[in-house]
This record gives C-alpha cells, sequence and structure tokens, in this order.
C-alpha cells in the first residue's frame, strides 16, 4: 500500500511538471509571436530557440515553433531585402550624378567589362608622359598603373609617393610589362587598390596638394612629380570606385537574401506537405 502511494504520488509529481512545462512553452511561443509582428527578429529568434533548449519533451510547441521559425526568417529575409533595394537605389543615384565625370573604355568585342579613367587620364592625351594613372572596372576594382617612357629603361617594379617626409611605397608588383618602339621604351606596372601599400590611400588625403614627389623604382631610380590634375584624377576616380563596390556588395546581399527566401520558402511547402524535421 505504501508503495503503490509513493508511486501515485511521482505520477501526480510527474504529470504536474510537464504541465507546467507545457504552459512555460507556450508562454514563450505566445512571446516570440509578439516580437514577430512587433519586427524584433532576434528576438524572436531566441525565445522558439529557448523552446527547444529548455522544453525539448514538449513536441507539439517545438513543432509550433519550427513553423514560426520559417515565418521570422521569412519575414527577416524580406525587410532586409527591401533595405538592399533601397540602399542600392540610392548608390545608383550617386553614380548618376557622377559617371559623366569619366570616361568608360569597353571593347565589347573583347571585354565584359569596362575600365573608367580620368578624362585627363585617357591614353590618347598622355602620350611620351611618366607619370600615374588610375582606373576602376565596372565592377568598383581600383587599380593605378605607374608608367614611364624613356629612350633609357629602369625596368621598375614599384613607385614612391612623398610629400616631405611622409610617404607611402607600393610593394614589389609581378604584374608589369615593357614595349620598345623606334627606340622608345614603355614600362607599366599596375598596383590592385588593397595591395598598392596604402598609395591610393596617400595620394587621396593629399588631393587639395598642387603637387607630390613620384619615384620610379627599378633597376635604377627616376625621379618626377605628380601634379594637380593627376592627384585630382586619382582621387576622383577612388570616389567612384567606393560607389562602384558599394553597389557590388549589396548586388551580392541581394542575391544571398533572395537565395535564403527560396530556400525558407522551400521547407515552409515541405512542412505544409507533413515533411518537418
Amino acid at each position: 500500500m505504501r508503495k503503490s502511494f509513493f508511486v501515485a504520488v511521482f505520477f501526480v509529481a510527474m504529470l504536474a511538471g510537464c504541465n507546467a512545462d507545457k504552459h512555460n512553452a507556450e508562454a514563450l511561443y505566445e512571446r516570440a509571436e509578439v516580437s514577430l509582428a512587433a519586427g524584433d527578429f532576434n528576438l524572436a529568434k531566441l525565445q522558439i530557440d529557448s523552446i527547444r533548449t529548455m522544453y525539448p519533451k514538449v513536441f507539439d510547441v517545438r513543432k509550433a515553433g519550427i513553423k514560426l521559425m520559417q515565418q521570422v526568417e521569412l519575414k527577416e529575409q524580406e525587410k532586409t531585402l527591401v533595405y538592399l533595394d533601397s540602399a542600392l537605389m540610392a548608390q545608383q543615384h550617386l553614380l548618376d550624378s557622377i559617371k559623366d565625370n569619366f570616361v568608360l573604355e569597353k571593347d565589347t568585342m573583347y571585354q565584359e567589362i569596362g575600365n573608367y579613367f580620368y578624362p585627363t587620364q585617357v591614353v590618347e592625351r598622355n602620350i611620351g608622359r611618366s607619370f600615374l594613372r588610375a582606373q576602376v572596372s565596372e565592377t568598383g576594382e581600383m587599380s593605378i598603373t605607374s608608367i614611364y617612357t624613356s629612350s633609357n629603361p629602369i625596368h621598375h617594379w614599384a613607385v614612391k609617393v612623398s610629400s616631405g617626409d611622409l610617404y607611402a611605397e607600393t610593394p614589389r608588383t609581378a604584374d608589369g610589362y615593357e614595349t620598345v618602339n623606334l627606340g622608345v621604351v614603355m614600362e607599366k606596372a599596375d598596383y590592385k587598390l588593397g595591395e598598392d601599400g596604402g598609395v591610393i590611400a596617400f595620394i587621396v588625403s593629399n588631393r587639395d596638394k598642387k603637387s607630390l614627389k613620384l619615384e620610379f623604382i627599378g633597376d635604377r631610380k627616376f625621379v618626377t612629380y605628380l601634379y594637380g590634375n593627376d592627384i585630382k584624377a586619382i582621387a576622383a576616380v577612388n570616389d567612384l570606385a567606393k560607389i562602384l563596390s558599394a553597389m557590388e556588395e549589396i548586388k551580392k546581399e541581394q542575391k544571398e537574401a533572395r537565395l535564403k527566401i527560396q530556400f525558407v520558402k522551400r521547407k515552409m511547402e515541405e512542412a505544409k506537405n507533413g515533411n518537418v524535421e
């Protein structure tokens, strides 16, 4: 008789505990619904995750939580996409306001992506000159090219730009080539933004200077000056590069958001058909 009493007490306590877990799990679920309605997606996901971790045996609420989580993720990605669409439109307006200040060079027969140049730095206006030229692709990848022209080659692989005691210097590049035409040597070396030793940033930070010292570094050094027009051109191309690269990043994020939306909708359809994991 005594044993039966303790067994009965045990089952009553266990039932009470189960009822308490169910009540608490349902309360968390309801709070998650409120958070979703308020647009607080992070809190909603935290509350749904808490149902799974704190009340793993309340299966019906956990199942409902899975469906609610899918709704949260869908709404979150839809909101993200709206924001990204707005951000891309804002960047497009910026691009439209300045792109006519540049020359787009693109051979549609051979190039999928063209390059923007500042008008003062196009090839036909700089024949026979030693200088730094800036360019940015339509996808926002910026680089500078050191162009050295003379009858005496120096086989350069880097450049240094300075103002007083302050300077920036590119690392040695392997992206260079040389040509000789009627005894005139032309050497070119390219330095991508981020792999340029901070030279582009240094020039941009000195965009109001009338000139900067420019050194070509190779088997021999050649010293000249980067004058106002070239400084302005490089700074302007850098401004354009920021807009174009921002647009490319937004487009990547848009693609990711759309893929996530497709994935969540597919999972919701599977759940609707009874394939809930």
